[in-house]
């Protein structure tokens, strides 16, 4: 039984060729029928270099770029050699192209392929935020792009999942009074530790709407002014010790706008370009 080869060409991965060949395949069972994937095809000679082999095993190409002149070499060079082509992103975009009112437009290959990946990195770092969340695990803080680090109700919580849908791994560790810091904060780079701090009075009323919302006792130690500034003491004693990490006041600020001012300082003592995203 002779072979039957069918060349898959993309600018990306041919993912999307590879899936809509496979599924019409389905209608030609009994057949030896070998799919070659060429992935990442972005000039012209490569196009022609596979054309020649494509020619010498007698197949077909199904292709999908986005890009017109691409598109158009691969249409031109197959038909010089009588190979029978079939282009699935084309017509599409083309399309499109009317309905949108794009004219003159020259796609950009392998943006599906981005997105993808900054969706998974997203996930990612949501997943590892999540599991950091308030010191729950301190074994692998080394993967961490930030550390927060501040006593309780300073923001380190809702900072940290706001970070991690922009696709950074957050993690972050309460200072609390007479607790040892975990030694593994200092084994990491300081770089990417991040102190947080408040007013004593603002914290004050924090605490109070927190331990009333869940009906709780709004006069016990945790809410007083008294203990509360104890703490506050303790983690500006910590931070002057620990003068690399730079301390932000997250009283009555927008909970965006600390965000950026971190990401801007940990961008920058990273030396690496700042952006809201990773």
């Amino acid at each position: 039984m002779s072979s039957f080869f069918v060349f898959i060409l993309s600018d990306g991965t041919g993912e999307t060729a590879s899936t809509m060949v496979r599924a019409a395949l389905v209608q030609y069972e009994g057949k030896d029928i070998q799919i070659v994937r060429c992935k990442n095809i972005r000039t012209e000679d490569q196009i022609k270099s596979l054309m020649e082999d494509v020619f010498q095993r007698k197949g077909m190409v199904v292709y999908t770029m986005v890009s017109p002149h691409m598109r158009k070499v691969v249409f031109e060079s197959a038909s010089e050699k009588g190979i029978p082509v079939v282009d699935l992103m084309g017509p599409l975009l083309n399309s499109m192209d009317q309905f949108f009112g794009v004219e003159n437009s020259e796609h950009e290959a392998g943006l599906l392929r981005a997105v993808d990946e900054r969706y998974f990195k997203r996930i990612e770092a949501i997943e590892y935020t999540v599991k950091h969340d308030d010191g729950k695990t301190v074994s692998d803080l080394s993967q961490a792009d930030i550390i927060l680090v501040g006593i309780s109700r300073t923001s380190k919580t809702p900072l940290s999942i706001f970070l991690s849908h922009k696709g950074w791994k957050v993690a972050n560790v309460p200072l609390v009074l007479n607790v040892p810091i975990p030694e593994e904060l200092y084994k990491v780079d300081q770089r990417r530790v991040v102190g947080l701090t408040i007013d004593p009075d603002s914290l004050t009323r924090i605490r109070k709407k927190r331990l009333e919302k869940f009906g709780q006792d709004p006069g016990g130690e945790y809410a007083t002014l008294d203990h509360i500034q104890k703490e506050l003491e303790y983690s500006k004693e910590v931070f002057k010790k620990n003068r690399r990490w730079p301390v932000f006041n997250v009283t009555d600020r927008a909970l965006e706008e600390t965000a950026a001012e971190i990401l801007r300082v940990v961008a920058s003592r990273l030396d690496i370009p700042y952006t809201d995203t990773l």
